[in-house]
Formats: structure tokens, C-alpha cells, sequence
């Protein structure tokens, strides 16, 4: 179960990312231009935090399925001197957590603008916000930091 897990939590990031870049060039077009907000300006702010929901109910249950997060919370005293165990017990989650928070926050904001300029505004500023969080959080195959495979096999 927790490969399988691993697998999906692995390939759901890139909806993620796609979905708020996607949103991100809705929300800035329609925002420099001065756009009506659409039904699928509104589809696309819904389904962008939809996603990352889905990916922090599949994050969390990781979390409590996972040896490394086993290891952590039992050996904490000697694992958060480990820079990879440390950054997936608490860093990696605990930003994430961040960056679906501020998501949600800004599509709920955006939801309740009465503008369209507004609600394009406010989808950019905290979408971008959640992005920014979520890019530095990534495990990503380059980092010197702590990495994962980009994509891994189910």
C-alpha cells in the first residue's frame, strides 16, 4: 500500500502544478486585461483547489503510512538531525500543509469578490503564493537538498 500510495501522491503533484499554473495564467490574463470573470474562470479556481485537496488527503495519509515518518516521530531526538527524515517529517509537511491553506484561502477569497478584476486579483496574488510555497517544497531530482524521482512507478 504505501508504494502504491508513494506512486500516487508522486503523480497527483503534477496536477497540482499544472492546474495552479493553468489558473495562474487564467487569473493574470484576466486580471492585465480586465476580463469578465467566467463560469470557467470560476471552474478552474474550483478545480485548481479541488486537486490540491485531493493531494493533501493523499500527503496526510502518507504521512501515517509512511517508515520514514514512522522513524521520525519515534527516534526524534536523533532524526531531526537527518536533513532527509527531518525535511519529510516536518518540512515538507508542514509547508505543503501551508501552501493548501493559503490556496484555499484564496479561492475562497475569490470566490466572494464582487469584481471580476478583483477575483482575478485575488486568485493571482494567493495562488501564486501557494506555488511559490509549494515549488520550494518539492523534493525535485535536482535538489542537493533532499531528492525524489520525478516520476515514480506504480
Amino acid at each position: 500500500m504505501y508504494s502504491t500510495l508513494l506512486s500516487l501522491h508522486s503523480l497527483t503533484r503534477w496536477f497540482v502544478l499544472a492546474s495552479l499554473l493553468f489558473a495562474l495564467f487564467r487569473a493574470y490574463s484576466g486580471w492585465l486585461s480586465k476580463r469578465h470573470f467566467s463560469k470557467s474562470d470560476n471552474a478552474v479556481r474550483h478545480w485548481t483547489a479541488t486537486i490540491a485537496h485531493i493531494q493533501l488527503i493523499l500527503g496526510l495519509w502518507l504521512y501515517f503510512v509512511s517508515p520514514i515518518i514512522d522513524y521520525f516521530l519515534h527516534y526524534f531526538k536523533d532524526a531531526v538531525h537527518q536533513r532527509e527524515i527531518r525535511f519529510f517529517g516536518m518540512e515538507h509537511s508542514l509547508m505543503m500543509l501551508i501552501a493548501i491553506v493559503v490556496i484555499s484561502i484564496g479561492s475562497a477569497k475569490a470566490k466572494r469578490k464582487e469584481t471580476a478584476i478583483e477575483k482575478f486579483k485575488t486568485m493571482a496574488i494567493w495562488f501564486t503564493i501557494g506555488l511559490l510555497i509549494i515549488l520550494s517544497s518539492i523534493p525535485w531530482a535536482f535538489s542537493p537538498l533532499t531528492s525524489r524521482p520525478y516520476f515514480r512507478p506504480f
